[in-house]
Order: C-alpha cells, then structure tokens, then sequence
C-alpha cells in the first residue's frame, strides 16, 4: 500500500476542514462518503466532487473502497461506529471527544489492538508547529518550572437548534470545546491532574453551556480551564513558569491563519514574538495517521493520552455534579 483512501462517515459540517487535508497530502485520496441515505450522500458527494456515495455508514464499511475513515458523527457514537470500522478493517480518525466513558475507550482500544487497526483522536492542533515550539520550550527549561495553565475556548450559538444542547448525544460545552483547554494542559504538563474541582452552569436542555475546571498536578502545578456556549468566541493559552509565561491567542484554531501569534515574555527584558511556520491546521493528523498506518510510526498523540483525556472530562463532570475535589 502507497496510499491511504479515505471516506468520510457522515456528511457533518467539521467535514469542510478535512477535505482539502486529505487532498494537501501526499499520501492520501479521498473516495468516499457515506450518509444515512443515497440522496443525503450522492448530494454531498456531487458538491465536494467526492467520487462514491454510500446510501448507509454500514455500506461503505463493508465495502473495499476505502482504507481510513473520518468519524465525525454527534458524541455518543463515536464509540460504536469507531468499532465497527475497525472490526471491516478499517483504520480510524474519530473526531474529539473519542469517547464518552472509560469503558468505551478501553472496548475501542482493545479492538485496535485485536485488529491491528490504527485508531487515533482527532485533535488537530497537537499536530500544528505551534502546539509542539510550546512542547518544547517547556520540555528545555525555557519557562522554568511551571506554575499554572490558563485556558479557555468560548463560543456563542447562532440558533438553539443544536446537537450540543441535547444531553443524551453527548452535549455540554466541556465535551465540544472544553475538552481543548484541557488538552492542551495535560500536553504541557505532561500527563493528567492529581485532582480536579469543576463547576458549571447548566442550560435548559440541562447540559452545561458554560464549565470551569481546576485541575492540580502531582508537582503543584494547577490548571484552571473553562468553556462556554454563551459567550463571543475567544480562544487563548497562557502558561506561567518561574522564567516567564508564554501567551498563545489562537492555540487551538485562528479564523484566519494570519492572525496567529505566540508571545514569550521573559522575566528579564522585553516581550519576544515566537515564529510559527504556518502549516494547515488539519493535515498534521491526517500525515500522522498515514505514517502510522504506511510507516509503521507510533501515533503522535497516544491512546495513553486520550483516555486521559477523557478520564479527566468525567472527574470534572463528577465534581461539577456532587460539589467535591475529586482525585483521579
């Protein structure tokens, strides 16, 4: 195998930033999609000039068309569908968040394993050249010690009419974009908090639309995240160490490339902006994925990590819910 052929497993909107990745690589062709009808599918595959359209998710699986799927379907079947394109020999990109609890992660994990299928989280920015100058300026000793973690991912709905409101498909906004900050966090210090305490404020669908977590590490480094539906959007990553702090103003997505900046400001002397090589923001994990799959390469972002991931969403949720610490 030279190349990787993807299909897209449903037609949802993040789809529009995976298509011109997939075709920007070297390595990978995109082939198929599959929707939950043959007019749903042909439609979408007519309008991104897609050459097959599969009238049922289940349809494109059995099929050899294709290598590698996107999962891009609402939260709560992220698992299922994950497990079912591995067990038709597929390798999997499931969009974030992977699972909504631990028993899924493991079942998911475990047929990756039994298949000797790649699967694989889908958070883009991890694999941006912003992400890892941050990696390795904490990792060398740049910031010193770190002390604390600010991040914060906020957006407001146009319409109420969204998926992210209806708790049983896994709605609430720390599960759409909180679980970013958080992320990002556990990237910086190198693993998953000791403890977290969590609060929210829960709309009338009864899912949290705005979330702040404290999150303490086992060196006493803290992290305070948060997340909101209700708010105009704003993104930024700020980390403090005994040397300086590092600002980040888009460190998860920028409305225009351009607009990126990574700001280092030194105990001593005056603010020094970093250069970040601009790189679009989704072809890292697809080049990750064919790595893993053509290359044999280990996985950037490890399944360690993401049950992590969601480990700690489920503390911070428990917290939220009965007021206490909660220790990991």
């Amino acid at each position: 195998m030279s190349n990787i052929r993807w299909g897209l497993l449903s037609t949802a909107n993040i789809n529009r930033r995976l298509i011109p990745a997939i075709r920007a690589s070297a390595r990978g062709e995109l082939v198929a999609v599959a929707s939950r009808s043959q007019a749903s599918a042909q439609a979408y595959a007519n309008e991104w000039d897609i050459p097959q359209a599969f009238g049922s998710y289940e349809a494109m699986l059995a099929s050899d068309a294709v290598d590698a799927v996107y999962i891009s379907l609402p939260n709560h079947l992220h698992a299922e569908w994950s497990i079912k394109a591995m067990q038709h020999g597929k390798h999997v990109l499931c969009e974030k968040p992977f699972a909504l609890t631990l028993d899924e992660v493991d079942e998911m994990t475990a047929v990756s394993q039994q298949t000797n299928r790649v699967l694989t989280e889908a958070f883009m920015y991890r694999h941006h050249p912003q992400t890892k100058i941050v990696g390795e300026m904490v990792r060398n000793g740049r910031l010193g010690r770190i002390t604390v973690v600010r991040a914060v991912f906020n957006f407001a709905f146009t319409t109420r009419e969204n998926i992210r409101l209806v708790p049983e498909m896994g709605g609430g906004c720390l599960w759409d974009v909180g679980v970013y900050p958080l992320s990002f966090a556990q990237y910086v210090m190198g693993g998953p908090p000791q403890q977290v305490f969590g609060t929210q404020w829960l709309g009338e669908s009864g899912v949290d639309e705005v979330f702040s977590g404290q999150m303490v590490y086992a060196n006493g480094a803290m992290a305070q995240i948060s997340s909101s539906f209700c708010t105009p959007f704003h993104t930024q990553v700020e980390i403090i160490g005994t040397e300086g702090r590092l600002v980040l103003n888009r460190p998860f997505i920028g409305h225009n490339d351009g607009d990126r900046t990574l700001i280092f400001y030194p105990n001593e002397g005056g603010p020094e902006e970093i250069d970040v090589p601009e790189k679009e923001l989704y072809l890292g994990e697809i080049e990750d994925l064919h790595a893993a799959v053509l290359d044999g390469q280990a996985q950037y972002l490890s399944l360690d990590e993401t049950r992590n991931h969601v480990k700690t969403v489920l503390a911070l949720y428990e917290s939220a819910r009965t007021g206490q610490v909660i220790t990991l």
